[in-house]
């Protein structure tokens, strides 16, 4: 998915708009009655200045002032006057309430899709996008409802209101002042146009905001070893800097576009009704009530119609960060899924790969018919340099990626013939830097699964004999874990991913360079949980050491892509080919540490 955001047309903006719209059909009822208190309060605002016309006219003028009449038009115009104000709240709560849920819904449904996507769309789309999509785009679709539409639905309604009131009074006048639309109605498509790719430009430097600062962080360590804090800093500041200009054009866009060109056409609208009283005045009287009445109305139509300029802005941030949602929930790269009705389970955890051939970007194959089988029991070894294929293999077996070439076998079932959810409880990943979340110990290790109780939790742990360490923190299980487990050693987070994985009691255990990161004791305690995880188990451990194993029933020898050699250790050492060579220079390696 590219990062950079088009231009949207006026056909793409309209179709976003009637989705964000869409989301209401949820909340007919609510909403229905939301907009009959929001009538209630247009008429009883809008009937306030026709009872000061009357007082004018009818009692004012005449200097007539019966006690009884002015009382009542008195008490109406104060009851009018409150009611609005009460039923306004009450009508405001309401959209702001549906609002918010709406918004609520929609950040559920577009991390739902992030999270159905498949590792590919990952590898390519920067975490820190990501995270803009879904915290700053929908807090502007938020915007959107709670500031924009509750706003433009009661001000549209007030602008009909007042120009049936302005009918009602002086139907020739109220022609005139229908003029005034098709000029306002014009000056907000200008501004739309302009704000459009303003806005657009404006989302994707926050988005680059983002990526570096998430990037940053995520490699804080790094940063500082190497000293790159100046550099990054200058990046950040560059991005910032355009960030900044975006913002700038879009504020001298909203000073020229917005109140200014309204005030002016307020003023003009001013004059014309002036200049009609005014030459009426030399034909006959004017009534002063029916001239009150008009200029207040007119006040009254321009505060709304400003209102909305005002909010022309967010409307459009609204419209964009929706484009930019709605692309990403729309966006179908989703993880390989369950081909088929049948539902096979695995019971022995055999493997067998036929001729497999696999390519990330359809074009270069990072594997290469690769052809063998592991029984019930029995542990295969992946080795090779980086880049020969040896994560790929696992890649292609957790169904991370969909397969271009060849066939995958468990049980002698087709991997895509397996529910996702039976491929996941029955095969055990371990990687080589684990992820931990913030949590507990014992959250870590369930990770949610609820069927698992404190019981299974704890005899996890001591199956691997992280118990050991665990016991020994305060509060044990319940200690708390912060974010990627940065406060445990690199040995305790892995003996904690081993606990998860044996919980579940997988028939595939797979091992990804499992003991690379760890010091010599913890990996003495973890090869001897290894070994008690492996019995009985189906295997496949890449490994970067190869004196941890010596003892796979099979070594896979990898390069290009490519199985150059297999056979036990013994046997690919008689060789002397590659696993040979390797073997020396790790041999050689060891004795000069020693």
């Amino acid at each position: 998915m590219k990062h950079k955001d088009q231009v949207l047309t006026n056909k793409e903006q309209k179709a976003i708009l009637i989705r964000l719209l869409s989301y209401a059909k949820n909340h007919t009822k609510t909403l229905l009655f939301a907009f009959f208190l929001l009538v209630l309060a247009t008429v009883a605002e809008l009937i306030g200045p026709i009872l000061i016309k009357i007082f004018i006219d009818d009692y004012l003028t005449p200097r007539e002032f019966p006690f009884e009449p002015l009382l009542w038009l008195g008490i109406i115009y104060v009851v009018l006057h409150l009611s609005s104000v009460f039923i306004n709240y009450f009508q405001a709560f309401l959209f702001q309430t549906i609002s918010l849920k709406i918004v609520q819904e929609l950040r559920v449904d577009v991390f739902s899709n992030v999270e159905k996507q498949g590792l590919a769309f990952f590898d390519r789309t920067p975490a820190g996008a990501l995270i803009s999509r879904i915290t700053n785009d929908t807090e502007s679709i938020k915007e959107f409802y709670l500031t924009v539409l509750a706003n433009f639905v009661q001000n549209i309604l007030f602008l009909v209101g007042i120009f049936i009131a302005m009918f009602y009074l002086n139907a020739t006048l109220a022609l005139f002042c229908l003029v005034l639309l098709p000029i306002i109605f014009g000056l907000m498509q200008v501004y739309r146009k302009i704000s459009s790719r303003l806005y657009a430009d404006m989302s994707e430097k926050l988005s680059l905001l983002n990526s570096k600062m998430n990037e940053t962080i995520q490699g804080m360590a790094i940063v500082q070893m190497f000293r790159q804090e100046s550099r990054l800093r200058k990046e950040f500041s560059d991005v910032n800097e355009e960030h900044l200009e975006s913002g700038m054009k879009t504020m001298k866009l909203d000073g020229l576009l917005l109140r200014p060109a309204i005030d002016l056409i307020s003023i003009l609208a001013l004059i014309l009704i002036l200049s009609f009283f005014g030459f009426r005045s030399f034909i006959g009287p004017v009534e002063i009530g029916v001239l009150y009445a008009f200029v207040n109305y007119l006040d009254r139509f321009f505060e709304p119609v400003n209102q909305m300029m005002m909010r022309l802005s967010l409307f459009q941030q609204a419209i964009v960060s929706g484009g930019r949602v709605f692309k990403l929930m729309d966006h179908e790269e989703l993880a390989p899924v369950q081909k088929g009705n049948d539902s096979p389970k695995i019971n022995n955890g055999e493997i067998e790969f036929k001729n497999v051939s696999f390519s990330y970007d359809g074009e270069t194959d990072v594997l290469k018919n690769i052809s063998f089988s592991v029984k019930q029991g029995e542990t295969i070894a992946l080795v090779g340099h980086t880049g020969s294929g040896k994560s790929s293999i696992i890649n292609v077996l957790m169904r991370f990626y969909p397969l271009d070439r060849g066939e995958v076998l468990i049980d002698g079932k087709p991997l895509d013939t397996y529910a996702n959810r039976e491929l996941r409880e029955n095969v055990g990943l371990v990687l080589q830097d684990p992820f931990l979340y913030t949590g507990t110990i014992a959250s870590n290790i369930r990770l949610y699964r609820e069927h698992l109780t404190d019981t299974q939790v704890k005899e996890a742990a001591e199956f691997v004999r992280a118990n050991e360490f665990i016991e020994k923190l305060p509060n044990a299980y319940q200690a708390e874990v912060t974010e990627r487990g940065s406060t445990l050693s690199s040995g305790q987070r892995q003996l904690l991913s081993f606990a998860r994985t044996i919980a579940t009691n997988p028939k595939i255990l797979i091992l990804d360079e499992a003991t690379a990161n760890v010091d010599t004791e913890t990996e003495e305690a973890i090869q001897d949980a290894l070994k008690r995880m492996q019995k009985g188990r189906t295997t496949i451990a890449i490994a970067h050491r190869l004196s941890t194993i010596k003892d796979a029933d099979q070594i896979l020898v990898l390069h290009k892509g490519e199985v150059v050699e297999r056979g036990n250790h013994l046997e690919l050492l008689e060789r002397k080919g590659l696993y040979h060579k390797m073997y020396l220079l790790q041999k050689g390696s060891d004795l000069e540490r020693v």
